[in-house]
């Protein structure tokens, strides 16, 4: 583990190359609230669920996940796109240690839309009635929810304030047999 003092976008390079199917790299990086934000360098982007949750439980806090991803699919070429909220708790609930969550997502050409737990006061709860699935939960919608917590994680300025530098974890050692890395590029081509 070491700290990466740098902008946002060198601390973001700190990741390269990107690899599949393991996870190699984690970085952690404070933001202008109290919450810590944590990116991986999976070739499909970061799929924080299980570190959340894991993290919540241990260390006896709350943590989220946050999806916004634009739907880009077209002739095989793109991604199937989802907006998704899930927060956790350090206590065990139904569902492992989820206290809410929300999602609207293409689910392989399908839209589909979920949710459980206890909402939070500031729901838009008549918005999950939409005619259209996709509507049910937008990133406005999202970028709304996150706002009453204190945060905004669309705008760049809300990461690494003056002189908190981000902290990127690294496995080393053996890989697996079909372990791969790729560039930036290559990645970008694909989606």
């Amino acid at each position: 583990m070491h700290p990466v003092s740098a902008p946002l976008e060198q601390a973001f390079s700190t990741l390269l190359p990107l690899t599949s199917p393991e996870t190699r790299r984690h970085l952690f990086m404070p933001t202008r609230s109290p919450w810590t934000a944590y990116v991986e360098n999976t070739r499909g982007g970061t799929d924080a669920a299980s570190a959340m949750s894991y993290m919540a439980r241990t260390l006896g806090c709350r943590g989220m996940r946050v999806v916004a991803v634009p739907h880009t699919l077209r002739k095989d070429k793109g991604r199937y796109g989802a907006v998704m909220w899930e927060v956790y708790g350090p206590q065990r609930t139904d569902w492992l240690n989820y206290l809410r969550t929300l999602y609207a997502s293409n689910d392989g050409g399908r839209w589909v839309f979920g949710q459980s737990g206890e909402p939070f006061p500031f729901e838009k709860l008549e918005q999950y009635q939409a005619r259209k699935v996709r509507d049910r939960f937008t990133f406005e919608l999202l970028a709304d929810y996150l706002q009453h917590l204190g945060l905004s994680p669309f705008q760049e300025d809300f990461y690494l304030p003056q002189g908190a530098p981000a902290w990127l974890v690294e496995k080393t050692g053996p890989v697996v047999p079909t372990h791969k890395e790729y560039t930036l590029a290559q990645v970008r081509e694909n989606f």
